[in-house]
């Protein structure tokens, strides 16, 4: 026993030893993967330093720091992600960094949780030592952003913002989008994969390049290739504006600390070498984007040269006769804030889009738009072109399309690709919705005088409704709608409430779209009851004539449908140009030669008393459906009596003539 149990007690410390060392390796390896990590994050190398945090998590999924760090590092291609991870770092570890309060403000106000952002930016600016002057302007601002967009938010524009596609959008960033005056060549700026022969900058991502593509349909593109030619650089390189019948092309290039270029296109189709446009507009300084008049006589753009802070600002800059361009003139304080402005693009109309960080940006860059007044001399106060183009992120690279029907734009948003993605704007149209009112189940039953209201809301939920009638003759009703939208359809009879009904309306970028709805009213007994009491079918132009009802294989004139002739008599003569249908109708119990023979004398019960009102013979025919056109389905007693019934309908005189009638 004693050797037994010595040998057991030599296992053991054996394995005591093998999983301290493989405890002690495991640790190691934790921790030299946590530097290497930790290093690329201080390089702002996001993409290259997260798979060893994901490393560290998979060894130790409770590590707060590497899931704070990651969460840092997801903040720049995915927002939601970055929001987990940061939140469980907090929960496990609370003083996990003194930057925590920070990061969870950035995280929530991208991800569009603006109370808590700013709750955990108060809470940050507590801990800012008082001589930190600068970060505790940087996070007021961030709170002042944060504001800005719970704001805009709650009041969004009736516009419809579409992600370009992944033929185009990738998980890396995509931006600057150029489109050709025939809307089928798009030149873009990519960090993608493939990027200048997939040289890495400094912070991991590839090089921008230009890449162009080709228009194969409505929304599809083909695959994306690097512009032939000279265009692109070991650096960065960037599109930014087609120009002189599409044969030239401005773009940024990171030569000289940033600098406009010009390329024109060559015979083959590629294009030349890039040249400056002018060392009026370049400097030693940072030019990052400009416009071109399609006249081309004024450049608009953005330099970091003429500030004091080094922020960017707009100017202008024109050409005389001669080619030459002239000095560089600010846009003034009114455009101009403190903050960076970038992204200059002048509308048909006069309009000067722009994308800041100032005013008062949702966060990040925002487009705002300002108009010029050539009495005052100045720029209008820059408007916040407003949710949901703006995002609480980077919302750029605002341009029209030629015909100013859309916009591209490039932004960082949720449910992109990845980073910074190409969208259109599209500004929402009216629809034309048309149809009829029938029964259900049987189409072949019409409803007139139903009254229908579409009730819908706009984007800032005010409420909008419209508003139509079924035509007695056809019961087809006609509205135009905002679209893009989910309606309550309120379907009524003489103000007592059928049924309500969803009815969504599709996006519609144009105004010559028609939507097609029929809508289909059930009918229980009471709802039959109610239209037959509320709607008769015998309802045309402005003349409003009710059916009479019989007994069950009868045609004697009941006191109430006597009373209904007394009032068509009376309308006749008072219209000696109206013309009736008198048409019979029975249930469904007898034969169909019974049935007829029933139907046409419960029409001449209704001829013969008009006759004798002094209406002429002349004036009026009669006709027998029978059974064959029930009003509702012959499924009850009630559903019967509704079909045995008299309708009279207005007949234009040379129908009377003619013996016809009108179906």
């Amino acid at each position: 026993m004693n050797y037994l149990a010595k040998s057991f007690s030599r296992v053991s410390l054996l394995l005591a030893m093998v999983c301290l060392l493989a405890a002690t390796a495991s640790a190691q390896s934790t921790r030299k993967q946590m530097r290497t990590a930790n290093k690329f994050f201080k390089k702002e190398n996001y993409r290259a330093a997260l798979p060893y945090y994901d490393q560290v998590l998979a060894a130790d999924p409770n590590n707060a720091k590497a899931l704070y760090f990651a969460g840092i590092s997801y903040l720049t291609f995915d927002k939601e992600k970055s929001a987990d991870y940061l939140y469980r770092a907090a929960e496990l570890n609370p003083k996990v960094d003194k930057e925590l309060e920070y990061w969870l403000g950035r995280t929530d106000h991208i991800n569009y949780r603006f109370d808590s952002a700013i709750e955990h930016f108060q809470n940050y600016q507590k801990t800012i030592k008082p001589r930190n002057v600068e970060r505790k302007e940087e996070v007021a601002q961030l709170i002042q952003y944060a504001k800005n967009a719970k704001r805009e938010v709650a009041n969004p524009k009736d516009v419809f913002v579409k992600n370009l596609g992944g033929d185009v959008n990738t998980a890396f960033s995509e931006h600057s989008p150029v489109i050709s005056s025939d809307y089928n060549y798009l030149l873009f700026t990519s960090r993608a994969e493939g990027a200048t022969g997939g040289k890495a900058a400094e912070d991991g991502e590839y090089f921008e390049d230009i890449f162009e593509t080709n228009r194969t349909g409505v929304d599809s593109w083909e695959k994306p290739r690097i512009v032939p030619g000279a265009l692109n650089s070991p650096g960065h390189d960037a599109s930014i504006q087609l120009f002189d019948n599409d044969t030239k092309l401005l773009l940024y290039q990171s030569v000289n600390n940033g600098d406009i270029m010009v390329s024109e296109r060559q015979p083959d189709g590629s294009w030349g070498t890039p040249k400056s446009i002018s060392d009026k507009v370049n400097t030693r300084d940072f030019e990052s984007d400009a416009y071109i008049t399609p006249d081309g006589t004024t450049l608009f753009f953005s330099t970091s040269h003429y500030s004091e802070n080094g922020d960017l600002d707009l100017y202008m800059v024109q050409r005389d006769k001669g080619g030459n361009w002239g000095n560089p003139k600010s846009l003034g304080r009114t455009i101009n804030s403190r903050f960076d402005e970038d992204s200059p693009y002048l509308s048909a109309d006069g309009t000067l889009f722009f994308a800041s960080r100032g005013h008062n940006s949702m966060g990040g860059y925002d487009i705002f738009a300002s108009k010029y007044d050539s009495v005052a001399r100045r720029w209008a106060r820059p408007e916040n072109l407003g949710s949901p183009i703006n995002t609480p992120d980077d919302d750029t690279y605002y341009r029209l399309a030629p015909d100013g029907s859309y916009a591209y734009l490039s932004s960082y948003r949720i449910g992109g690709y990845g980073e910074k993605d190409i969208y259109t704007i599209n500004y929402i149209k009216n629809a034309d919705v048309k149809g009829r009112v029938l029964v259900q189940g049987d189409s072949t039953l019409t409803l007139p005088g139903v009254e229908l209201i579409f009730n819908g809301q706009q984007a800032d939920n005010r409420p909008i409704s419209y508003r139509d009638v079924s035509k007695p003759d056809s019961a087809t009703y006609n509205v135009n709608v905002l679209s893009g939208r989910n309606y309550q359809v309120q379907l009524s009879l003489d103000g007592e409430v059928l049924e309500t009904q969803e009815f969504e309306v599709p996006v519609v970028l144009d105004d010559t779209t028609t939507i097609r709805k029929d809508f289909f009213v059930t009918l229980d007994d009471t709802t039959a009851a109610r239209i037959a009491r509320l709607a008769p079918d015998a309802a045309v132009g402005d003349f409003q004539m009710e059916n009479i009802y019989f007994a069950t294989d009868k045609y004697d004139l009941r006191p109430e449908a006597i009373q209904e002739l007394d009032r068509i008599a009376e309308i006749m003569k008072a219209n000696p140009t109206l013309n009736i249908s008198i048409e019979g109708h029975t249930d469904s119990r007898a034969s169909d030669s019974y049935n007829m023979t029933l139907g046409q004398n419960r029409a001449d019960a209704a001829f013969d008393y008009l006759v004798g009102k002094d209406i002429s013979a002349k004036r009026m025919v009669t006709v027998s459906y029978g059974e064959s056109r029930p009003a509702v389905p012959n499924t009850s007693a009630d559903n019967m009596q509704l079909n045995r019934r008299t309708i009279f309908r207005v007949l234009k005189r040379e129908e009377i003539q003619q013996g016809q009638e009108v179906q």
